[in-house]
């Protein structure tokens, strides 16, 4: 029996996604599988409807959407699919990220979005998304080089000291699993060599950065300059003005005057 789900609220300040949270831990999730951004989709292919967290598990394990041969795939392929995505209708982050994965217009806005929502959840994602990957998107086509990745892993051990217990090999794995988050969700192209694409403005991953800032409880003005939007190459003077574009298209409702914001992002606003 399916759950009937209200629209997520707007304003639940004791949910704060760990990418936009400073006192979140780095997690070497990245280190035994790449996004898994494949997969992602596949999943949620597979169903129409925002579903529970048990009905998204009976997909991959009962279902086995995902053409797993064995239940110990099928379970490990789960736990990770869970920990990178959430994968729960009732959680609010992901009812938001679900709603604007069904607005997307075109599989690159959807791949956008599914970033945001893995760097949302994850602090090591934002983070070097808006201090490392940022510049090289900005100036793409750049070189995507491993060695970078590693270096900005070891000069975040005096902020984040949980990543002095990474071992090489983690670190490493890290390192080149990022790689290949990046191309597969369009940020890049290349296999062994990989390149920056900037990437196109599109509502869905911007609507989910405000979204999840609004649940976070962080305030209008304080969201038009958040540095969390550099995830898809905006920097925070460049931020108004692609609000402004997306309200000339009907993709938002936006105006701003002065330290006055009127900012919407719900279908029909």
């Amino acid at each position: 029996m399916r759950t009937a789900f209200a629209e997520p609220v707007e304003a639940l300040s004791q949910v704060v996604a760990p990418g936009i949270d400073p006192a979140s831990p780095y997690f070497s999730r990245l280190s035994a599988r790449s996004a898994l951004y494949g997969e992602l989709y596949q999943l949620l292919d597979a169903d129409t409807d925002r579903l529970t967290v048990a009905d998204y598990r009976a997909l991959v394990l009962r279902t086995n959407v995902l053409g797993r041969s064995s239940s110990s795939a099928r379970a490990k392929l789960w736990q990770e699919l869970k920990s990178r995505y959430r994968l729960d209708g009732n959680d609010p982050l992901f009812a938001a990220f679900w709603g604007e994965w069904r607005r997307s217009e075109s599989d690159p806005e959807r791949a956008q979005t599914a970033y945001v929502l893995l760097a949302l959840n994850d602090f090591f994602v934002a983070n070097i998304g808006t201090e490392w990957l940022f510049a090289l998107l900005r100036r793409a086509p750049a070189e995507i080089r491993v060695a970078d990745i590693l270096a900005f892993i070891a000069r975040s051990e005096a902020a984040h000291p949980e990543v002095r217990a990474w071992s090489v090999k983690t670190r490493l794995a890290v390192a080149q699993k990022y790689a290949a988050s990046i191309r597969d969700f369009g940020l890049a192209k290349g296999t062994s060599r990989k390149a920056t694409i900037r990437p196109a403005l599109y509502a869905s991953p911007v609507r989910l950065l405000i979204r999840a800032q609004r649940l976070a409880g962080v305030g209008l003005l304080d969201i038009v300059r958040a540095r969390i939007f550099r995830l898809l190459a905006l920097d925070e003077t460049e931020v108004i003005d692609a609000l402004a574009d997306l309200n000339r298209l009907g993709a938002i409702r936006f105006r701003m005057q002065g330290d006055v914001v009127e900012l919407d992002v719900r279908e029909g606003a």
